[in-house]
């Protein structure tokens, strides 16, 4: 190709790189964090802000996690929260996490397994700043939506990921919680399991790298070790801590039944709430057809499982 050629292809390249519209900044938090985009592991997504509650004692921390399907959002959706946890001496960590795009980037296997495993390095990271940040060890509990409250119970009914023989201090610190309470929040990754509950549900193929929930049930088999490992409800025991879990949607939401969204039905946690009856776990259950006057919201339900 002659070299007059090739500069005027190089320029074009250049004018569509220049072209490029730059990455859409944060908006700006309403209370300044006490630490802003703070690396926990190497990926440019592995960041956190915290915001430290003033105590004379260590104070309990909420460990939000945002929601989005694991394919966009971030740590802003939880920005209007801040100061409510606040008030009532609670640290908070809002976290970003390696999106689906960047698990396929990177060939992760599962892609699921970038999302969820970053959330429980950032939670051994903020563990490992205990003493630095004034944290309560003992009284750390997460939150999140949709996605979000997925990552968290699955973080909160996993067995513990501390590895007490690494030689990074960050990964030898426990991922166990004191509680979580989450808000529209999915609970399984078997599609046999979730369509005989919600017969139109569609969500959670891209866990594994497939495009339809037909194509993970053609392959269950085959996944079924990822779908256990997974699946929060897979991982209930009577070990577990107090699981808080909220939801809107049909007021006459029923298994077995059509519903309007059925990614973030109540049914989904009725039938986790049953589970972890079943396993003896205290467990406290809110939606628009069995509301939860005493605790209407995962807020509410948090600052009373962490001030108590």
């Amino acid at each position: 190709m002659p070299s007059r050629t090739l500069s005027a292809l190089a320029g074009l390249v250049a004018s569509v790189a220049i072209a490029q519209p730059p990455a859409k900044p944060l908006p700006k938090p309403p209370i300044e964090p006490t630490a802003a985009d703070l690396s926990y592991g190497p990926h440019e997504r592995n960041k956190l802000d915290f915001w430290q509650a003033k105590a004379d004692k260590p104070t309990p921390l909420v460990f939000c996690i945002h929601g989005g399907g694991w394919s966009n959002g971030d740590k802003s959706s939880y920005y209007s929260r801040v100061k409510g946890f606040l008030e009532k001496g609670i640290s908070v960590v809002t976290i970003n996490y390696r999106l689906m795009k960047q698990a396929n980037e990177q060939k992760v296997d599962p892609p699921v397994k970038a999302p969820l495993e970053d959330a429980a390095r950032a939670l051994q990271f903020v563990r490992s700043k205990a003493k630095e940040w004034n944290i309560d060890k003992t009284k750390i509990a997460a939150t999140g939506g949709s996605a979000g409250a997925c990552s968290s119970l699955w973080l909160a009914l996993h067995d513990d990921m501390a590895d007490p023989r690494s030689d990074d201090p960050v990964k030898r610190e426990s991922t166990r919680l004191l509680c979580v309470g989450v808000d529209g929040a999915q609970v399984s990754l078997d599609p046999k399991e979730t369509r005989e509950w919600l017969p139109n549900y569609t969500y959670g193929a891209h866990a594994f790298g497939r495009k339809s929930l037909d194509e993970v049930e053609k392959d269950r088999e085959k996944l079924a070790q990822w779908i256990k490992e997974y699946s929060p409800i897979t991982h209930v025991s009577k070990d577990d801590p107090p699981i808080g879990l909220f939801y809107k949607g049909d007021k006459d939401a029923k298994p077995g039944a059509t519903h309007p969204d059925p990614t973030h039905s109540p049914v989904l946690g009725m039938m986790l709430a049953e589970k972890l009856k079943t396993a003896a776990v205290d467990v406290t259950f809110h939606s628009t057809g069995q509301p939860n006057e005493k605790f209407p919201t995962s807020q509410a339900y948090l600052i009373h499982m962490l001030t108590k």
